[in-house]
């Protein structure tokens, strides 16, 4: 073996002078006030393109998730709100499948581009707090973080709000320092947005809320139009909104009190403390990717590498006001959800997390003691790339593989898209009409409108909390199919509703199977009642 593969990295860089004009591309590219945004929506679409090919691989033996179906059926039909949720999350979706075919592949390209929005909005707020050269660090960081790959995966609400959260975060920050009736007006519309997405977006809310008001310089922001004026347009924008949300009888609420409270404290610890764990490890890749990056860009002075990496005095990359706010909102929002599951003992899925972090990275890198050298951007979009290139090459394999570890797994591999295609010919070859309606949980009925051509409109038997995307009287007068599933606990609820519901309905028994690669999927008998359309 040569001796030149002993030497420190630096030294071999010497030897590949390619590799050092690169990498000064890199950083005069990231820095140049013009080229800055096409080098980071170039970086945002690579991601999202490569990203989308990996999930199309590593899901391929799966249906999409229940929350994609479910955004999906929610699109069909454009309301105000959708019992569970705001309409902000349907409407995405019901725009998005109007360009795009409704197959597994769009799903995830939808994540994915909402990511890559993300992505670019967050570089925005990083250009108001560090220079461009840490604003590019900070968002090669987020491309590493797993909520923007593969966590990324399943598009809903809560994925969503890491463009929603963003824009509130860039909308205050401008309008901290502009105090503008203008900049006013595009802070509550961006607040209007957010809570458009998901009432969860109150925590940023009220982050924002509580940084400026702990800011030095809070009484020139108060005294100002500006948020007052963005108090008066979230309102204002919010009203047709509330108006839905009065005459639902406030369903969102009563399904939030429904699925979330009832927990003893020994749960509501338990989870408090996943959640806590499963952030903090999701957090941990990008930081300490982060770190080896910065460590490689100092391996030159092996003997001084923390203060290279870090040292005192002033340092002009950093706007010490507007990072404030930052470490003000991202302290908030880690520790204030925590602390009110656990005064009001309510469920904390980990989920939740996923819109609440995404400062992290702008917060760690916004620190002044920390110097940040031209060569560790190419150091951590090389790691990018790699730990990318590595999963596509690797991604068919870990699906074949995963089916063959879980091949009971219902949940995932459940063929309920073979199982809509049966339904819709046997619904056509009986009616010789659209399929309208499909009756059953909502893991059921949610893929089967999804899948199905006729993309029929989901009822939930038993649930307060209407999608106000059909009805028990409309399901009867068109007909409906419904489905129970046998390996669901809730299958005895499920067929008593069907016989309330239709008694004369054809009874059926469909088992479907799915295999992939060789690998067979769990076989699942459903139950099928086809209740036909009222003469």
């Amino acid at each position: 073996m040569s001796t030149a593969s002993f030497l420190p990295a630096a030294s071999r860089a010497r030897r590949w002078p390619k590799l050092r004009r690169w990498a000064a591309w890199l950083a005069a590219t990231a820095s140049d006030p013009k080229a800055g945004l096409w080098l980071v929506i170039g970086f945002a679409a690579a991601h999202a393109v490569l990203w989308t090919l990996i999930l199309v691989n590593l899901k391929a033996a799966q249906d999409v998730h229940m929350d994609v179906a479910e955004a999906f059926a929610w699109g069909q039909k454009f309301q105000f709100g959708y019992g569970k949720h705001p309409p902000l999350s349907g409407w995405v979706a019901g725009l998005w499948f109007r360009f795009f075919p409704v197959a597994n592949w769009a799903t995830y390209a939808l994540a994915m581009a909402t990511l890559g929005c993300g992505l670019v909005i967050c570089w925005l707020i990083a250009l108001r707090v560090v220079d461009r050269r840490r604003a590019f660090f900070v968002v090669v960081m987020l491309a590493l973080y797993p909520i923007f790959n593969f966590k990324g995966f399943k598009y809903n609400p809560d994925l969503l709000q890491l463009v929603t959260l963003p824009l509130l975060v860039l909308a205050y920050l401008h309008a901290f320092e502009k105090r503008s009736v203008r900049s006013g007006l595009w802070l509550g519309l961006a607040g209007a947005l957010a809570l458009m997405t998901k009432y969860w977006v109150l925590t940023m809310i009220g982050a924002v809320g509580l940084a400026a008001l702990l800011h030095p310089d809070r009484l020139q922001f108060l005294r100002s139009p500006a948020p007052w004026v963005a108090i008066v347009a979230l309102v204002a924008v919010m009203l047709p909104h509330l108006v839905w949300l009065q005459e639902s009888d406030f369903v969102p609420l009563t399904y939030a009190g429904d699925v979330y409270t009832h927990l003893t404290r020994a749960q509501n610890l338990q989870l408090v403390l996943g959640y806590i764990g499963h952030n903090v490890a999701l957090l941990a890749l990008p930081i300490v990717l982060a770190s080896a990056a910065l460590a490689l860009a100092n391996v030159r002075h092996p003997s001084a590498l923390l203060t290279h990496t870090w040292s005192r005095g002033p340092n002009p990359g950093v706007n010490r006001s507007q990072a404030l706010n930052v470490w003000v909102i991202q302290a908030v929002v880690a520790i204030g959800p925590v602390i009110g599951a656990l005064a009001f003992t309510v469920y904390m899925k980990t989920d939740w997390g996923i819109s609440l972090f995404f400062l992290t990275p702008l917060a760690l890198v916004a620190i002044p003691a920390l110097r940040l050298r031209k060569v560790a951007l190419f150091h951590i979009a090389a790691i990018w790339l790699a730990i990318t290139l590595i999963v596509l090459a690797v991604s068919p394999y870990l699906a074949a593989r995963e089916m063959a570890v879980n091949p009971n797994g219902a949940a995932t591999y459940g063929a309920r898209s073979e199982l809509a295609r049966e339904l819709t010919l046997a619904w056509r070859s009986r009616y010789h009409s659209r399929w309208a309606v499909v009756a059953g949980t909502t893991e059921m009925n949610q893929p089967l409108t999804f899948y199905s051509p006729d993309h029929p409109a989901p009822l939930t038997p038993g649930e307060v909390w209407s999608s106000g995307l059909t009805s028990l009287e409309q399901a009867k007068r068109l007909g409906f199919i419904g489905v129970c599933d046998t390996t669901d606990g809730r299958l005895p609820i499920c067929e008593a509703w069907m016989a309330a519901n239709a008694p004369d309905a054809e009874r059926l028994s469909i088992t479907t199977q799915r295999f992939f690669k060789g690998y067979p999927g769990p076989s699942i008998t459903w139950k099928v009642f086809i209740a036909a359309p009222a003469q």
